[in-house]
Formats: C-alpha cells, sequence, structure tokens
C-alpha cells in the first residue's frame, strides 16, 4: 500500500475543483504538496486551506499546455521541494464540439490538457523515480473513456489518450515498486466544469441518472485508491456500475447514449 504520511504529492491543476480539493485531502492525510496551475490567486487560497492542516504547501503558477515550462518547473520543485512520491495528473480542459465544430487549435490544446501534460509531467519525474524504486501516479479522466459520446470529438480522444497513457506507463512500470491508477470520475459540481462549451446541453440524457459528485467526494475516493493501490478507481457506484454494464453489453449502452445524446442539426428538417 502506498503510505501517504510524510509523502510529498504533486497535483496539477490544483487552482480550483477536483485538484484543489485533492490537494486539500491529500494534506489532511499527511502529505506536503506541490501544487500547479495558472492561477496564482487560486494557487495562494488553496495553499493558504493546507497551511491550516499543518502540512507544507508550494506553488508554481505555470501553462501546462506548454511543454518547455513543464521541463523547466520539474528542475525547480527538484531543487526547492525534492522528489515527489505521488503526482496527481488533473489539469484538463473541454469543448464538447463536433469534428467539423472544432477549431484546429482548440483540438490541439484539449489534446495538451490533459494528455501531453500528464505525460510530460511524469516523463519528467519518472526516472528519479525509477531510481528510488518508489512512487504513485495518478491520472484522471472521464467516464467517456470507455464510451464516447456525441458532439464532443475532441474531448472524447483526449479522455481516452490518458486512459491509454494510464495502461501503457502501469504495463512499462510492471516488476518496479511503481503504481499508477486511473481515477475516472463522474460529472463534479465545480463550476467551471460547467463553463464549458455543450457540456450542460450535450451531456446524454441517460447520464443524468449518475449523481453529481462534489470536488470533495472525488479527492476522498482519490486518496483512498492511493492509499489501497487500486488501479482503478471509478466514482459515483452508478458510474462504476454503467461502465460494467458497458463492458458486458457494448452494443446496447452505445445505443442508449447516441438515442438520449446530441444529435447534428439536419438541413430540411
Amino acid at each position: 500500500m502506498t503510505k501517504i504520511v510524510g509523502s510529498l504529492a504533486l497535483i496539477t491543476g490544483s487552482s480550483r475543483g477536483i485538484g484543489a480539493a485533492t490537494g486539500i485531502a491529500l494534506a489532511r492525510a499527511g502529505a506536503s504538496v506541490i501544487l500547479l496551475a495558472r492561477t496564482q490567486s487560486g494557487l495562494e487560497h488553496v495553499a493558504s486551506q493546507i497551511s491550516k492542516e499543518g502540512r507544507k504547501a508550494y506553488y508554481y503558477p505555470i501553462d501546462l499546455s506548454n511543454s518547455k515550462s513543464i521541463t523547466s518547473i520539474a528542475e525547480t520543485i527538484k531543487t526547492e521541494c525534492g522528489m515527489p512520491d505521488i503526482i496527481v495528473n488533473n489539469a484538463g480542459t473541454g469543448k464538447w464540439l463536433f469534428t467539423e465544430e472544432t477549431p484546429i487549435g482548440d483540438a490541439e490544446e484539449m489534446m495538451a490538457l490533459p494528455y501531453f501534460a500528464a505525460f510530460n509531467i511524469t516523463r519528467c519525474f519518472l526516472p528519479e523515480m525509477l531510481a528510488r524504486n518508489s512512487g504513485h501516479i495518478v491520472n484522471i479522466t472521464s467516464a467517456v473513456a470507455y464510451r464516447a459520446i456525441p458532439g464532443a470529438t475532441a474531448y472524447n480522444a483526449a479522455c481516452w489518450a490518458i486512459r491509454g497513457f494510464s495502461e501503457s506507463l502501469r504495463a512499462d512500470l510492471s516488476g518496479t515498486g511503481l503504481r499508477v491508477t486511473l481515477m475516472v470520475s463522474g460529472i463534479s459540481s465545480t463550476p467551471g466544469y460547467f463553463h464549458y462549451p455543450g457540456v450542460e446541453e450535450r451531456t446524454p440524457r441517460i447520464l443524468n441518472i449518475v449523481p453529481l459528485l462534489t470536488p470533495e467526494k472525488v479527492a476522498q475516493a482519490l486518496v483512498r485508491g492511493i492509499q489501497q493501490d487500486q488501479k482503478v478507481v471509478i466514482t459515483p457506484w452508478l458510474l462504476k456500475f454503467m461502465i460494467g454494464v458497458n463492458h458486458l453489453l457494448p452494443g446496447f449502452v452505445e445505443w442508449l447514449i447516441l438515442k438520449t445524446g446530441w444529435k447534428h442539426a439536419r438541413k430540411g428538417k
């Protein structure tokens, strides 16, 4: 089992929402925390909350879509904070649009956050983790990594990339002391999530039966997953059930998603 007490945890996208809640939850579990995100004011607020828990909080404003910035900040972290024991790749963005609606730059940004950010952050710290033969990497994605929904092409692809990265990384690290967890969350009540274009109206109606989660609930499930060395954590339970049904009856679930999902507007109809 991964030990959190006395560890050093790095969380990306941690100025608000699930990332912020995860930083606070890991601090309460006994970790010191490194916070990375774009918004300095948000980072400062989360760091102050962690300090109230009696734990050390470092924070660094950074654009995680910039690979050169990641390489630079990783060296700074190694010097100023030490090597992380836990990495939580949470940073992401999304616009729910059909392929032809999606500007090329937006598609590239959605692949940069979350996938390339997660890959580059992990790559920067992995050699030292391997030399030490310990560490735990958590990658956060959405349920669309198991079943794509209509009207959110680039977002679907980015979430599938995170799932693929997690499985590939776990295969690479087989036989080592490193662990990889894929965290699959239902829709969270994070305000920023509902500001993504298309999210509210394009969510398939069948998915509305899955309870809305608070960021704190997601963070609690994530911490338990780390402590128990779980390969995959899916929350809430109803989402886990639906993903299980998708595995057993993929055609049925695809029909439900397409039947209740967003449709192209057809001219002349």
